[in-house]
C-alpha cells in the first residue's frame, strides 16, 4: 500500500527524475536537426541519429506537446526554447497553405511527401497548439488551434452517421485508403483517431470556451460510452461508416488511456451526468485490466484477438505509461487501494524493463521475457516523447493536488 503521504512523496520525486533525467534531456541533447531544421525523424537503437530520415507531423506535434507542458510545470527556458523550435517548423513546414491542416510527412530537408489529410495528424496538431498557447500566451497559436479544429468539424464530422471520417487528400476531398500505418486495417472511422480527437478537444476546450467545441466534446464522450465500448468493457478498434464493427480484437494499453481521458473530458465539461458515467466506466476498465492484462512482472500486455484466441504478451513503453495514469485515476475515484498497488507495479517493471537507464528514453517494447526487441528505433515516426512524458506530469500534478 502506498497511501501514506511520503510514499507518494517517494513516487513523485522518482517520475521527476525520470522525466527530467531521463526523457527530456535525451530530446533536447539528441534530437535537433541543426543542420536542416526543426528534429531528425529517426534515432536508430544504437542512439545515434539518422539525419535522411523523413520527418512526421505526429513525432513533431508530440515533441511540441511535451516540452511545452514541461515548461508549464518546470518553468525551465531551455523547454521553451524547445516548445518554441518545434511550433516554428510546424508552422513553416507542416501547415499546408493553401488548402489548411498539416501534412502527414516531409523529407529531411523539409519537404511535402505525404500531403494527406489524416485526421489523426490534425488532432495531435490542436492538442499540441493549445498546449503551446498556454505557455507562450501567442494568439497566432490558438487561432491555428482552432481554424483546424473548424476543418475536422466541416470535412471529417460524419453528420448523418456521426463521428469523424479517417482521412482525406491534401484538398480534403475522399480518400480510399485510409490507414495510419501499414499494420492498421483500412476503415473508415477508428476508435483511435477518435480517442485523440477527444483528447484534442478538451485541450483546445480548456483555453477555448466555445459553444459548438462544448458540443462536440459532449458528442464525443457519449459516442465513445455508447458506440466504442463493447459487452466485454473493451473498446472496438475499427468501424466502417456505418458504425459496424470490423475485426474482434482488443488493446489494452487504448483501454486504460481511453478510461483517464474519457473521464478528464467530462470533468473539464463539467457536465455531472457524464462525469458520473464515465468516472464508472473508468472504474470497471482498470479492474478489466487489472485482471485481463497484467502480467507476472506488473507489465501491462499489448493484445487480445477473440477470434484466434491470440493473446500478444510484448509490453511497449507507452501502454505502461498509460496504465499508470489510469490506474491512479481509478484510485482518486474509488479510493480503492488495489489500483494503487497495480500502479507501483508498473512502475517497477517500467523501471527495471523500459527505461533505458544508460542512454537515456524507454525501449519501446520488450518480450513475455523482458527482453528488449532489437533494432526498434529510440526516436521516431511513431516513438515519441508523449506517453512516458504525459504519464508523469499527470501524475505529479495529480499528487499535488491530494496532498
Amino acid at each position: 500500500m502506498i497511501s501514506s503521504r511520503k510514499s507518494l512523496s517517494k513516487f513523485k520525486s522518482e517520475l521527476l527524475d525520470i522525466l527530467e533525467h531521463n526523457i527530456l534531456e535525451f530530446w533536447l541533447n539528441k534530437t535537433p536537426d541543426l543542420k536542416n531544421g526543426g528534429f531528425f525523424g529517426l534515432i536508430n537503437e544504437e542512439n545515434k541519429p539518422v539525419e535522411s530520415s523523413s520527418k512526421g507531423v505526429v513525432l513533431n506535434t508530440r515533441i511540441l506537446w511535451t516540452f511545452s507542458a514541461s515548461y508549464n510545470y518546470f518553468k525551465s527556458e531551455k523547454y521553451k526554447i524547445l516548445a518554441d523550435r518545434a511550433y516554428q517548423y510546424i508552422c513553416d513546414f507542416f501547415v499546408d497553405k493553401k488548402h489548411g491542416g498539416v501534412f502527414w510527412e516531409l523529407d529531411f530537408k523539409g519537404n511535402p511527401i505525404n500531403t494527406r489529410k489524416q485526421v489523426y495528424a490534425q488532432a495531435f496538431t490542436i492538442y499540441s497548439f493549445a498546449e503551446y498557447y498556454k505557455v507562450s500566451g501567442q494568439k497566432d497559436s490558438l487561432e491555428r488551434a482552432i481554424a483546424i479544429y473548424r476543418l475536422i468539424e466541416k470535412h471529417s464530422f460524419d453528420s448523418i452517421k456521426g463521428g469523424y471520417l479517417e482521412a482525406f487528400k491534401d484538398d480534403w476531398s475522399a480518400i480510399e485508403d485510409f490507414r495510419l500505418s501499414e499494420k492498421d486495417l483500412n476503415a473508415p472511422k477508428t476508435m483511435n483517431t477518435h480517442l485523440h480527437i477527444l483528447e484534442a478537444y478538451t485541450n483546445l476546450y480548456k483555453v477555448w470556451k466555445d459553444k459548438g467545441l462544448q458540443e462536440s466534446l459532449r458528442n464525443l464522450i457519449i459516442l465513445f460510452l455508447d458506440k466504442f465500448l463493447d459487452h466485454r468493457g473493451h473498446l472496438i478498434l475499427f468501424f466502417d461508416t456505418n458504425w459496424k464493427p470490423i475485426e474482434d480484437f482488443c488493446s489494452y494499453g487504448h483501454d486504460i488511456e481511453f478510461s483517464w481521458l474519457l473521464n478528464e473530458a467530462a470533468l473539464v465539461l463539467g457536465d455531472t451526468d457524464l462525469i458520473a458515467r464515465t468516472s464508472a466506466t473508468a472504474v470497471n476498465i482498470a479492474n478489466i485490466i487489472n485482471s485481463e492484462a497484467i502480467a507476472k512482472d506488473g507489465g501491462i500486455m499489448n493484445e487480445y484477438n477473440y477470434s484466434s484466441h491470440h493473446l500478444d504478451a510484448d509490453k511497449h513503453w507507452w501502454q505502461q505509461a498509460e496504465a499508470m495514469v489510469g490506474f491512479f485515476n481509478a484510485w482518486q475515484i474509488s479510493k480503492d487501494e488495489k489500483f494503487l498497488d497495480s500502479m507501483l507495479n508498473v512502475w517497477a517493471f517500467i523501471d527495471r524493463n523500459i527505461v533505458d537507464h544508460q542512454n537515456g528514453e524507454w525501449f519501446w517494447k520488450v518480450d513475455c521475457f523482458g527482453k528488449v526487441y532489437p533494432e526498434m528505433e529510440k526516436a521516431g515516426f511513431w516513438k515519441c516523447p508523449y506517453h512516458n512524458s504525459r504519464a508523469v506530469l499527470e501524475l505529479v500534478g495529480r499528487i499535488d493536488k491530494e496532498f
